[in-house]
């Protein structure tokens, strides 16, 4: 019988975080639901991951030039950091906030972002527009460096609005037309990046924000029904009061956090999945004054988060990370092998740090098709059936503690130890029936158990269920 305390912080640990290890799950249920979720809401409580060790083991990554090292690196972090929503609130905001070194060409830009949407991905939207908008490489990524006063180009200001903060939609929320578009555009003028300085012999150096006053346009603007001089402050503060915005931002939280919804193109045709859950995200952002923290608590602790079990399927870096962290591989030792295992999200359609467009992956089953799903099977089955890794081995420990068990009570003590806990009927008669082809599964044979575990391990990671989380 699965603990349900457990069942419910492996689901908090599954969305809030990568996953954890049977051992950590068992751990944390004893600390409390809602104190695990303060705890996760507050990173700051918890150690920073030791980078000492990372520029002691990989040489390159302090200023890391080549994407794949940023890459490694960032998995590193998802892998072993104790700030585990910090972590996922990266990964987040990395998803929406779309820029892609194909353009920038700078891995070492493309972490700093990643390293700005780390450090303040939970804290005021307001304030992380404005980072985001004098990010050097967003700025470079949507050509706002090409946007003059004498020339403007609506890129930036246009996904500013559509693809960042208000979305497009049909009803009286979502009102900007396309003079607010050339009016936001006009208004970040002159917010561009200054020029690098030559990169050889000496190699790149970083990227910064200029504000030229002499290029921005400073003319009235009408924005969202109010006049003035209007500078890109401005717009971001304005665009932080829309409710647009908080109805925006808390689909986006639940479609990452809760249930898969559609994908985001067709929001504007499609009513949310839970509207009171979202309402409720909505005054959470205006009562804490654009807080993504007092979001995240609501939504964490709402029983519309703790019923929606394996109602999302896992992105790419989700199958990687939590299959790592649940295997204990790379977890607390730095060695090879990393570098080669960061690169398989890619292989699975999720590109880190490269997302195909700047709307960004197209989420839910259309993570899905006939390759992935194969590089997804192969990944999580080759893990879990490797008995000599320290978290396979604990689970296969707590196995035999139980004692010897029939067929059936093997598969369903297997998966759950997995997590695997929404096992259709035809799956797990299937498994059943291949267990019961070895008949009753002793403990006190050990090499015998474990093999038979570690295949059955394997075998549930083959499950259409172990996509879900």
């Amino acid at each position: 019988m699965t603990d349900q305390n457990v069942a419910l912080m492996a689901h908090l640990m599954r969305r809030a975080g990568f996953g954890a290890s049977r051992a950590e799950l068992e751990e944390l249920a004893a600390q409390g639901y809602d104190n695990v979720v303060e705890g996760l809401l507050n990173p700051e409580s918890q150690p920073n991951i030791d980078e000492d060790l990372m520029m002691r083991y990989f040489p390159s990554f302090h200023q890391a030039a080549a994407i794949e090292v940023n890459i490694q690196n960032w998995v590193y972090r998802m892998v072993n950091t104790p700030r585990q929503l910090q972590e996922k609130m990266a990964l987040f905001w990395h998803m929406i906030f779309c820029a892609g070194h194909s353009k920038i060409d700078s891995g070492w830009e493309m972490g700093r972002m990643v390293g700005m949407f780390r450090e303040h991905g939970m804290g005021n939207f307001r304030d992380l527009l404005m980072l985001l908008s004098t990010s050097p490489a967003m700025m470079y990524y949507l050509d706002n460096t090409e946007s003059h006063k004498v020339a403007v180009n609506e890129n930036y200001g246009r996904e500013l609005l559509e693809l960042f903060s208000m979305g497009v939609g049909k009803d009286e929320a979502f009102n900007y037309s396309e003079d607010d578009v050339k009016a936001c555009a006009r208004a970040f003028t002159g917010w561009n990046v200054a020029p690098p300085y030559p990169p050889f012999p000496y190699g790149r150096s970083p990227w910064e924000f200029r504000y030229d006053p002499a290029d921005h346009d400073a003319s009235d603007k009408t924005f969202l029904g109010q006049t003035g001089n209007w500078n890109g402050d401005d717009i971001v503060n304005m665009i932080a009061g829309q409710p647009a915005t908080a109805r925006f931002i808390s689909r986006h939280l639940y479609n990452f956090f809760v249930a898969d919804e559609v994908p985001v193109p067709s929001w504007r045709q499609t009513p949310p999945k839970d509207p009171e859950l979202i309402g409720r995200l909505e005054q959470a952002y205006y009562d804490s004054g654009y807080e993504i923290s007092a979001m995240l608590r609501v939504l964490l602790t709402s029983e519309n988060f703790k019923n929606a079990r394996f109602t999302k399927v896992k992105n790419p870096t989700e199958v990687v990370v939590s299959t790592l962290r649940m295997v204990g591989e790379h977890r607390g030792e730095l060695k090879p092998g990393l570098f080669e295992l960061s690169q398989y999200p890619r292989y699975m359609g999720m590109d880190l740090m490269n997302p195909p467009t700047v709307e960004g992956w197209h989420t839910g089953h259309e993570w899905i098709d006939s390759g992935t799903l194969v590089e997804r099977i192969n990944f999580a089955a080759d893990f879990l059936g490797k008995t000599e890794l320290p978290g396979v081995q604990d689970m296969v420990e707590r196995l035999r503690a139980q004692g010897d068990k029939s067929p059936e009570q093997f598969v369903d003590a297997c998966a759950d130890m997995v997590g695997c806990l929404n096992m259709s009927d035809d799956t797990r008669n299937q498994l059943v029936e291949h267990a019961q082809k070895g008949g009753a599964v002793s403990s006190a044979n050990q090499d015998d158990f474990t093999s038979r575990a570690g295949e059955m391990f394997q075998m549930i990671a083959a499950t259409a269920e172990y996509q879900l989380g």
